[in-house]
């Protein structure tokens, strides 16, 4: 049996990326796996979103490692959605031991011309998705007296981007929120923190819009012209780290190993972080 035989844990956004890759290593580690996800697009964002093919993918996964999975359809941005989507967990896989706000977005735009559904979504989605899914969480987890909560922040959450004003302040945002909860959460057993990647290699930062924000000289930039820019962002050049390289540190926040760990943020940032 894994380390996490027992648990149940419940990740948004985890139709592909760094959300799929979280719940696969997590039922590896023997825990059962609520996969939530939007499964729609977002209107306000220029690359499209999970469908229900890649949510129903990342079940077969799950149950390939053998354990129990349930796919849902929500929106983080809708708190009654998430308050179902754990009531369902309690009800269907006994309880929840860990939840991962997974779910994110990136857009772009100068400040002075971001429109307010830009804003408005970004923050919704980024920051209100994260108070969402642990409001949904914590009670449940306070009455068992032990819980995990980990939130996906950023690099951007330690510094400022041009051009993603509205996105690096979600993700400072992140920070803040979790850490405070760490705070009102510290006699109850339950530990909250955050991971702050460097460019991940996912669709948010793999889409045509974004490469030409790169490379505004070029008529068609690929994946292969913009990874030395890619690159040329963090100390150990490399152009995006894989979803997996995030997954660990989140392994490592889920498990017993991090029982006094809370209202840390991790930093998966090629050295990164050590510039700022």
């Amino acid at each position: 049996m894994g380390e996490l035989s027992g648990r149940v844990a419940l990740v948004t956004g985890a139709g592909r990326g760094q959300g799929r890759a979280h719940a696969v290593a997590l039922a590896d580690a023997s825990a059962d796996v609520v996969a939530v996800d939007i499964c729609r697009d977002v209107a306000s964002i220029h690359y499209p979103m999970s469908t229900e093919n890649d949510l129903a993918e990342t079940v077969q996964l799950v149950e390939k490692s053998g354990r129990r999975a349930i796919g849902i359809t929500a929106d983080v941005r809708d708190s009654a959605a998430m308050e179902a989507a754990a009531a369902r967990a309690i009800a269907e896989l006994g309880g929840l031991d860990i939840a991962i706000a997974n779910a994110g977005i990136c857009g772009f735009n100068p400040m002075t011309e971001l429109r307010r559904d830009q804003w408005d979504d970004m923050l919704a989605i980024n920051l209100t998705g994260v108070f969402n899914t642990f409001r949904a969480v914590v009670p449940h987890m306070v009455e068992r007296g032990a819980g995990r909560l980990v939130a996906t922040s950023s690099g951007a959450g330690k510094s400022g981007l041009p051009n993603l004003a509205h996105y690096s302040a979600t993700k400072w945002g992140v920070i803040g929120f979790v850490k405070s909860v760490a705070l009102e959460l510290a006699q109850t057993g339950i530990t909250a923190n955050v991971v702050c990647p460097a460019t991940v290699d996912t669709p948010m930062v793999h889409n045509a819009p974004l490469y030409s924000i790169f490379a505004p000289d070029v008529a068609e930039p690929d994946r292969e012209t913009v990874r030395p820019m890619y690159a040329a962002m963090n100390p150990m050049r490399v152009p995006w780290i894989d979803p997996e390289d995030v997954t660990h540190a989140v392994m490592f926040l889920v498990s017993d190993k991090a029982r006094y760990i809370s209202g840390e943020t991790i930093e998966i940032s090629a050295a990164g972080s050590a510039q700022r």
